[in-house]
């Protein structure tokens, strides 16, 4: 099996629309709910602050390159702030400028990558790519996380959601029924599961803030290369639906959890 198969495997069951996308959006410290999308130029990152623009959020659309970032939040109704998760100094610069603008409520740790190596496109597996990937995938969560959080505890329900996989989750890889039992990601997966351990243990560290992960399912985008239609799975629109639940729940909703289409996802 490629690895465009291993690097979006999850539970592939479409979920009705969450209430809290559909509800009235209530102002948070006299302002609307402000949020961060990360890796927002396409695929769920995009999609994710699309449902957050109808839901009634100011959503800034984060992204490296700004021409496509740009014509993103064009396209949604959104703001750009140019954002490179592996870069301090952008994302110092892009939370000043979110700062400047009022401030943040809710933040969705969603840039990643995964990389691919040979004629035969599979994982690839040497250091500087693997290095690559948790650089980005985990420890842009930490540069973007530990950046945002003078902001995010500003907001009366400030709220972080981190984008990790049912690869990166010893019960889903090691459960029968799940298809990440069965395909290897050896790269990526181990960076999913660093991302959902940083969801533990930001959840512990930092209690006034609710942090949690999410598997958006199996879905065709263009992780590691290739087009849209290169990739299996659902559309990103339907898999950002839980992304979204996730980035709008309210005052006593959950935290430190993994959680999928249907609830809740073993570690």
């Amino acid at each position: 099996m490629q690895v465009a198969a291993t690097l979006v495997l999850a539970l592939a069951v479409l979920r009705k629309p969450d209430d809290c996308l559909t509800a009235p959006i209530s102002p948070q410290n006299g302002r609307m709910t402000t949020t961060l999308v990360t890796g927002a130029n396409k695929g769920l990152g995009k999609e994710t602050a699309r449902l957050l623009v109808e839901a009634g959020h100011t959503v800034y659309v984060g992204a490296r390159d700004e021409a496509r970032g740009r014509a993103a939040a064009d396209e949604l109704g959104a703001r750009f702030v140019r954002l490179d998760v592996t870069d301090d100094s952008s994302v110092a610069s892009a939370m000043a400028t979110i700062r400047a603008d009022g401030g943040l409520d809710v933040l969705v740790n969603n840039a990643g990558i995964a990389k691919r190596a040979g004629a035969a496109r599979g994982e690839a597996l040497d250091g500087p790519s693997a290095l690559e990937v948790f650089d980005t995938n985990a420890v842009g969560i930490i540069r973007v996380t530990e950046a945002a959080l003078p902001l995010l505890r500003t907001s009366e329900n400030p709220i972080v959601v981190n984008v990790s996989s049912a690869l990166g989750s010893f019960w889903a890889t090691h459960e029968p029924s799940r298809p990440a039992s069965r395909f290897p990601a050896i790269v990526y997966g181990s960076s999913k599961a660093a991302v959902s351990m940083l969801t533990v243990q930001y959840a512990k560290a930092v209690p006034e803030v609710k942090f949690n992960a999410v598997e958006p399912g199996i879905t065709a985008t263009e992780l590691g290369g290739g087009g849209v239609e290169s990739h299996p799975g659902r559309p990103a629109a339907i898999s950002a639906q839980v992304v979204a639940r996730l980035a709008c729940i309210g005052p006593d909703g959950p935290t430190g959890t993994f959680q999928e289409d249907d609830g809740e996802l073993g570690w």
